[in-house]
């Protein structure tokens, strides 16, 4: 008997009981989603390395029809790009002005929206919740996906700090920036020329929590187009991203060209390399 299985059997309130049990069979099937990405991420690696789906078979003791299913169901190893398991996904509450009550604005509502719909689609769990206006949030926690910038987040300013490439810059007389520290560029977003031009500057990285335990999943605009951009970039070619960074600390800037009613991206390039933190 398992050592969960001998601690419920020990449990006379039926409650608590059915409250441990329900709470054990969901870590179970996180963990059964995560093993079995797990294993078609394996065959599907065996494969691009050169081998045949028969050959994988053979090497592994199973029939190449098992290797064939293992390849086609189950979650999608890119998945773990996101996180394992479940992810938070956490969108920045604002003010506009000192007395101005507490409004969440439409490009995070919707880029919190397609994340979360990305996530479920992949098998993960999902929660969300916002960044107060404080900007205090907890970062010290597995599967966080902050969408805030340094601006609203003093907290997520500390963690942009970390990223070894690129920079976050405002100098007191000018607008937000980003500098790429390799090439010494400075990308500044269309939206603060004169006259301003619907175009964006968006950044995604994967960087240290405080703790030094793991890693957050971070996307920020220099305005919120930026953000959308960038989940424009994840939802449609997250498999391409997770093949050359995987689940290691990276991070880029992406050019956003959006429709100026709607704020939604029309087009999104790579401004950077995908620079991995390891050097690498």
């Amino acid at each position: 008997m398992s050592v969960d299985l001998a601690r419920f059997a020990e449990i006379d309130d039926p409650f608590e009981l059915l409250r441990a049990v329900t709470a054990r069979l969901a870590d179970a099937q996180r963990e059964v989603t995560e093993l079995a990405r797990l294993r078609r991420g394996v065959v599907q690696d065996l494969h691009a390395k050169g081998m045949s789906y028969a050959q994988i078979a053979d090497a592994a003791g199973l029939s190449r029809g098992r290797i064939h299913q293992i390849r086609q169901s189950g979650p999608a190893p890119e998945g773990s790009f996101l996180g394992v398991g479940g992810v938070v996904i956490a969108t920045p509450l604002r003010k506009d002005a000192p007395d101005a009550r507490t409004v969440v604005a439409v490009d995070d509502v919707t880029s919190g929206k397609r994340l979360e719909d990305l996530a479920r689609s992949l098998g993960l769990d999902v929660a969300s919740e916002h960044v107060p206006v404080s900007g205090d949030l907890d970062l010290n926690r597995d599967g966080l996906i902050a969408v805030c910038g340094p601006r609203m987040s003093a907290d997520m300013e500390a963690t942009y700090g970390r990223d070894p490439v690129l920079r976050w810059e405002k100098p007191d007389d000018g607008p937000w920036t980003l500098r790429d520290t390799r090439t010494g560029i400075v990308h500044r977003s269309g939206m603060d020329d004169d006259p301003s031009r619907p175009q964006d500057v968006g950044y995604l990285g994967r960087l240290p929590r405080p703790d030094g335990k793991g890693l957050i999943l971070t996307i920020a605009g220099i305005h919120t187009p930026g953000s959308l951009g960038v989940v424009h970039l994840l939802v449609n070619d997250l498999a391409a991203l997770f093949g050359r960074v995987g689940s290691h600390a990276f991070s880029t800037l992406v050019s956003v060209d959006f429709d100026p009613d709607t704020h939604e991206p029309r087009n999104v390039e790579l401004l950077t390399p995908l620079y991995r933190h390891d050097g690498s």
